[in-house]
């Protein structure tokens, strides 16, 4: 039975079939609640330990904590952690200490780099130093080479001539009208490198001074005041002067007193040489007193002389001194367009005395043709002007017979008619102004014929002198045939042929330059006497005054700051602009021609006689020194060094070539407490070739900041300071600048050194012009009747902004001291138009219009504050000015162009081994 239960056992169920069951039963409950413990773990027994370990720290009792962080001092506590504790505090003491000696070593590092970098700046400087070295040594062997080529010796002033006594051998003219220079004028009180001093007479000193008109004795006085050659001490004076006139006619002396009294002059010696009598005329009616005066070898100045008394080449006719004491108002004075006026020409005048009546009928053209010549052509010139107004083919206006009483003449003269502001309008009106010389030959000029000339050029009528063997004032030095008519009086019937036969062109040309000698040499008191001067020291060859420079008074700066490279100025492509190692700075040459030129080149400067506008005594856009002339051209094998290599690449780079090798110019920058701006622009210019150096005018009247750092480019700055904010003080001729080319350039410009480099090189071959960069132009404004300024893009143009532009310091003197005041007057009103005023003046004299050079319009730099120009005003302002100095100049004298200028070979191809004269147009 033990056996059958185990047998049932085995088979897993009661009996034979319950064994298995059970077995089955029992391994599933163990599955179950094993699977069910490790459930119960794994989910609640984490539970329950985050419970504690968030929880159990919370005691109040620090000692309770058992998962708490635990302080330094327990953990050293802590057997076997206390060395390591030690160890650690070790090395923390150990790191700072090398951190200190790295920072130490640091600073020691940072100290010997500056020292580094003084060393390295120290030597650059040395070899600066070094470089100018070798170009001073250079351009001194040059110059030395050039001497030696010229093979002139440098010539000592002469003696100084000062004869103390009378010379009994002074050669004696056989009579007083035989007085020329030759006989009459000693030359040895004037040699060429005195200066021409003068000495004139103080007329309230003798008896004949209480005589003059009062006017005239002012305007006198006040003008030897100023001038450049008059001298006080009479020893070394090489003319001495006497004003003699105009005599008031109740106290006028009479011949002989006044005779006895210019003899008993103290320098008089005996027969008055080197002295100048001046009879100044202030109206038509002035008579010739001196007609019965010996004045002995003593020149005379007046504008009434007789044929017996006048000397050629000794004596000089002067014009009137109308206004004696005030300056002409250039507003009432008509514009010289419309060429043609309402009168083709206008006549109006009264003989009060002649051969024949001028209104009886005189004899035929066939009685002169047989040879019977009427005694005075004044009748043929009555009979033929009266056919010419009664044909009206023009208008004219001829009167020979005054309305009101005629003015005081000379017999002969045709006497003056009306008051001066009548005869004025009238001439406004006209065209032509007929000027009928005395009937009576002998009588080479009257102060009735200067006085109608004088007002024909001051309103723009155009003289036409009937009678050749009239000596108009300063008729030795002056082209009167530039702008006026001289005609013969048997050539009457001719003149209606011959003034309506006359371009437009001509007449404009003739109107203009009477305007300009008018101006120059009749205005004013000033004028006259300096144009008297200007003929006797051209006469006996003696070179004028240099004209005075602005003196620059120097602001004290610091410099030293090291200039950066601006990448835009470096930026030049393939374009080399002058050779590797710059020049020091040096002056322009100086002439040698300055005791030749009155001998050589009377009428070779603008004006056609030496006066106001004669500043120099030499042609100031002649670059060429005579010497150098000399073998530039002579086929000698001497050459310049760097000058015509020519070329179209490396040769061409090398130098700046052309006719003047070796030129500089010099920046003239205009500023205005920009200090930020002006400090960016002078860096910009650091290493430009052929800079001579940079003059800053400082417009400001505050200073400059004293902890200010100018930088260092290369080559000198000079900052000037004015007497006041004007923008003229951009012009100004400063003795500071050395060289003819100037370079005016505001504190904002911003132009590459190529692009400068350019302008330059053109400038060089057209230096009586504009040359620069952003173009502007004119234009008629049809309904409103008047000048506009234009600023826009355009095809042409007639102005170049000088606030970037070169141009000749020769203009620098004109535009201070010759152009009219009431110029510069505007420009100071509105603070503006001072570029516009120097275009004008340089058309006006060179008639060209300027050359404008590369593209760019605008020239301003990214970021700069912004300038006056941005004004609303300043357009309005603009066309004010440009209004008004046509009014001043009487037409408008600026000129259109209608191209800009390129390089040679500018977009030709060439091969990649050659480099183009320019990279840009």
């Amino acid at each position: 039975e033990p056996m059958t239960g185990y047998t049932m056992l085995r088979n897993g169920g009661v009996g034979n079939g319950g064994q298995p069951w059970v077995l089955r039963w029992s391994s599933r409950i163990r599955l179950t609640w094993l699977s069910f413990t490790l459930f119960i773990i794994l989910v609640f027994f984490p539970l329950i330990a985050h419970y504690y370990l968030t929880t159990i720290d919370d005691a109040d009792d620090a000692g309770k904590r058992i998962f708490g962080p635990r302080t330094g001092n327990e953990l050293c506590e802590v057997k076997h952690v206390q060395d390591l504790c030690r160890i650690r505090e070790s090395v923390s003491e150990e790191l700072l200490q090398l951190e200190a000696k790295r920072q130490e070593l640091n600073s020691e590092i940072a100290k010997l780099n500056l020292k580094i970098e003084a060393c390295k700046k120290s030597i650059e400087n040395a070899k600066q130093d070094l470089l100018q070295l070798k170009n001073v040594i250079s351009q001194t062997e040059h110059s030395y080479k050039e001497l030696m080529a010229q093979n002139q010796p440098k010539l000592s002033l002469p003696i100084r001539l000062l004869p103390d006594k009378d010379e009994a051998t002074f050669p004696l003219p056989k009579s007083n009208r035989n007085c020329r220079l030759h006989n009459c004028f000693d030359y040895s009180r004037c040699p060429l490198t005195s200066g021409f001093p003068v000495y004139v007479y103080n007329s309230d000193d003798y008896p004949f001074g209480s005589s003059l008109d009062p006017l005239i004795k002012q305007a006198f006085e006040a003008t030897v005041r100023t001038n450049v050659y008059v001298t006080e001490n009479a020893n070394i004076a090489c003319v001495y002067i006497v004003l003699a006139g105009e005599m008031q006619e109740p106290v006028m002396p009479k011949p002989t007193e006044l005779e006895q009294q210019l003899h008993s002059l103290p320098y008089w010696r005996t027969d008055g040489h080197n002295h100048l009598i001046i009879n100044l005329s202030r109206k038509s009616e002035t008579q010739n007193f001196l007609y019965n005066v010996s004045t002995g070898r003593a020149m005379v100045a007046q504008s009434t002389f007789y044929d017996a008394q006048y000397r050629p080449g000794f004596d000089i006719v002067v014009s009137p001194l109308v206004h004696a004491m005030s300056e002409p108002n250039f507003l009432e004075i008509p514009p010289q367009v419309p060429v043609k006026r309402k009168y083709l020409f206008s006549f109006q005048g009264e003989k009060i005395e002649s051969l024949r009546s001028s209104l009886q009928e005189v004899r035929s053209f066939e009685e002169e043709i047989e040879g019977n010549a009427p005694a005075d052509y004044d009748d043929r010139i009555i009979t033929t002007l009266k056919a010419v107004q009664d044909s009206k083919l023009d208008f004219v206006l001829v009167e020979f017979t005054c309305k009101n009483q005629p003015k005081a003449s000379l017999p002969t003269e045709w006497a003056l008619c009306g008051e001066r502001d009548d005869r004025l309008e009238l001439l406004k009106l006209s065209t032509f102004a007929l000027i009928i010389t005395p009937g009576d030959t002998r009588l080479v000029i009257s102060a009735g014929c200067t006085m109608r000339l004088f007002e024909a050029l001051e309103v723009g009528a155009i003289p036409v002198v009937l009678g050749e063997q009239v000596q108009l004032p300063y008729n030795d030095v002056i082209r009167w045939n530039e702008a006026a008519l001289i005609i013969p009086k048997p050539r009457i019937t001719e003149v209606h042929f011959l003034l309506r036969s006359i371009s437009d062109n001509d007449l404009l040309a003739m109107r203009r330059q009477g305007r300009f000698l008018w101006e120059t040499y009749f205005s004013t008191s000033d004028n006259v006497f300096s144009t008297v001067l200007a003929v006797i020291r051209t006469r006996i060859q003696i070179p004028a005054a240099p004209i005075r420079e602005e003196p620059a008074v120097e602001i004290p700066h610091r410099s030293g700051k090291a200039a950066g490279t601006d990448p835009n100025m470096a930026d030049n492509g393939d374009l080399d602009l002058g050779p590797v190692e710059t020049e020091p700075p040096y002056a322009s040459p100086k002439y040698l021609r300055n005791f030749t030129l009155t001998a050589m080149d009377i009428y070779r400067n603008w004006n056609s006689a030496p006066g106001p506008f004669h500043l120099f005594p030499y042609t100031p856009f002649d670059p060429v020194l005579p010497s150098e002339a000399k073998f530039l051209g002579s086929g000698t094998g001497f050459r310049p060094i760097g000058g015509g290599a020519g070329g179209s690449g490396k040769e061409f780079q090398a130098a700046l070539g052309g006719n003047v090798p070796r030129e500089q110019f010099t920046v003239v920058m205009l500023t205005y407490e920009r200090e930020e701006v002006l400090m960016n622009s002078l860096e910009r210019l650091n290493g430009l070739p052929y800079l001579n150096k940079v003059v800053v005018v400082w417009n400001s009247p505050k200073l400059p900041s004293e902890d200010l750092l100018w930088p260092d480019i290369g080559v000198p700055i000079m900052v000037v300071r004015t007497e006041k904010n004007s923008l003229n003080n951009r012009f100004l001729p400063w003795d500071e600048i050395e060289t003819e080319a100037i370079l005016s350039i505001d504190d904002d410009a911003h132009l590459r050194h190529d692009e400068i480099m350019f302008g330059f090189r053109v400038w060089r071959e057209a230096r009586d012009r504009i040359v620069g960069f952003p173009g502007r132009y004119h234009a008629w404004d049809i309904p409103h009747q008047s000048w506009l300024y234009n600023s826009n893009y355009s095809c042409e143009l007639s102005m170049v902004l000088t606030g970037a532009a070169f141009f000749h310091k020769y203009y620098a003197y004109l535009y201070s001291y010759v152009m009219p005041q009431a110029i510069r007057d505007m420009v100071d009103e509105y603070i503006n138009c001072e570029d516009i005023a120097m275009n004008f003046l340089v058309s006006h004299l060179t008639r060209k219009p300027p050359i404008k050079v590369t593209s760019r319009w605008t020239f301003r730099c990214p970021g700069c504050p912004q300038a006056l120009s941005h004004d609303d005003s300043h357009f309005h302002e603009r066309h004010k000015c440009i209004n008004f100095f046509v009014r001043v100049y009487g037409y408008m004298p600026l000129l259109y162009t209608q191209f800009r200028v390129d390089s040679v070979l500018f977009k030709t191809r060439l091969p990649h081994d050659k480099t183009k004269c320019f990279k840009f147009i």
